[in-house]
């Protein structure tokens, strides 16, 4: 097995025979980062309550959501710092970092007691483990996906790349089936009480076998053969390089809006909206999760074939003039059925989009900061507009009186995608893992 000589001491390079489970290794901790915000997405109402109590329930439950939401204005500053300290110091040594912080800040909202026990203590320790989690996660996204890109085997970045989102659905299912599972076993009173504690600690006991999988993650050869900036001067290019990063901000917004959306939203929509029993918006949950998993690998290979801004140009149309009709009739047609139709559709939406999105922003962005850049593009679209997404819908619903409005939401989001796609143009030629033209070309 091939090794490497790092500032930091002997580090092994993955080997072609082993990147399957180079895959899996990698994306363990980006399963944990997505059930841990999962699981808070869907029972925000709840955590409101314990921690953040209000006569106003709605008043409650947009703490809980602000709260939600803040955890992604860690991120940036998270994708800075650890985001050199990865380009610095090596893919590995970064990643097993941000799942040990994931790990603290998980546990720190499953143990706190509630502030009728604690009083203010609790929700400033809740707050402190949203902070940790957002400055881990404002990384681990972009450390897995430029992880990904580079042991891909050339002309398959899309397809390899599509696996960090796919391991994401899986948390999504897996928080899904929990919530179904807790649903029927406990009544609402339980789940008020302590019932929403149980998914994030089975998440605390998943945290060792996580670790396990991740030590004996390896070195990328991308990474290997060449020289190691020092921070400063990762930062500085960083500077350097502002046009790529608000144009990567632009082009991910449409991700992690429609994805936050279709995910974290759907049972507060499903139940505060639409008036459906938590069951059933757990249901449709479960069925987005399975549809993202299939339409990510199917939007990275397609990716790989026919190119990255093909599919991003078509599928922001697709989105812009299909997202607020789409809403406008289920919220005129309310029922299960109807609900899991449209959100299948915005599945096959943010499937095929992300899978050519995520390859495409590795591929603009400058090697020596690559996860830097990366990471704080996708941070920043997360902070802004992503993360807050549950939060801004439930806000110009209250505010308009129309339940449609997050069609309008995710509509301009992505118009940004559109725009960001279309000015990108002229970066394609800087294509720096060895993508051939017919992967970036128009």
């Amino acid at each position: 097995m091939a090794t490497i000589n790092q500032a930091a001491g002997q580090a092994e390079v993955v080997p072609s025979g082993s990147k399957a489970m180079a895959v899996i290794r990698v994306t363990s901790g980006n399963f944990l980062e997505m059930y841990d915000f999962m699981i808070y997405a869907y029972y925000a109402a709840y955590i409101g309550r314990a921690f953040f109590p209000e006569k106003n329930p709605f008043a409650s439950l947009m703490l809980s959501l602000g709260i939600f939401g803040g955890g992604f204005l860690m991120r940036p500053l998270g994708a800075i710092i650890l985001g050199a300290y990865i380009d610095h110091y090596g893919r590995r040594r970064g990643l097993i970092l941000t799942l040990a912080m994931m790990a603290v800040g998980l546990a720190l909202v499953a143990l706190t007691p509630s502030y009728a026990t604690i009083g203010i203590a609790a929700p400033i320790i809740v707050v402190v483990g949203r902070i940790v989690q957002g400055l881990s996660a404002g990384v681990e996204l972009g450390g897995v996906s430029v992880y990904l890109a580079e042991i891909a085997p050339p002309g398959r970045q899309g397809f390899f790349c599509s696996w960090q989102s796919a391991s994401q659905q899986v948390a999504v299912a897996v928080a899904a089936i929990i919530g179904v599972v807790l649903s029927l076993s406990l009544t609402h009173e339980q789940m008020a009480d302590w019932g929403w504690r149980i998914p994030l600690l089975i998440g605390c006991l998943i945290v060792p076998l996580l670790f396990v999988l991740r030590r004996s993650l390896q070195e990328t050869e991308a990474f290997a053969r060449r020289k190691h900036p020092a921070i400063r001067a990762i930062l500085v290019s960083l500077v350097e390089h502002w046009r790529i990063v608000l144009l990567g901000m632009m082009l991910i917004t449409m991700t992690t809006v429609s994805f936050y959306l279709i995910t974290a939203y759907t049972p507060t929509f499903g139940g505060h909206e639409l008036h459906l029993s938590p069951l059933l918006a757990m249901l449709v949950t479960l069925c987005v999760a399975v549809s993202n998993f299939i339409w990510l690998p199917i939007g990275g290979i397609l990716s790989d074939r026919i190119g990255r801004r093909p599919i991003l140009l078509a599928i922001t149309v697709l989105a812009l003039v299909s997202a607020y009709p789409l809403m406008l009739w289920l919220t005129h047609n309310v029922s299960f059925t109807h609900l899991l139709l449209a959100e299948l559709w915005l599945s096959f939406i943010f499937g095929l989009y992300n899978g050519a999105a995520v390859p495409f922003l590795a591929e603009i962005m400058p090697e020596a900061v690559r996860t830097t850049g990366f990471s704080l593009a996708y941070s920043l679209a997360t902070a802004v507009f992503g993360g807050f997404t549950p939060a801004i819908c439930t806000q110009l619903i209250h505010s308009t009186g129309d339940r449609a409005m997050p069609g309008l939401w995710l509509s301009l989001a992505a118009l940004l995608g559109l725009i960001a796609t279309l000015l990108i143009t002229g970066l394609r030629g800087r294509a720096i893992l060895g993508v051939g033209t017919r992967s970036t070309a128009a």
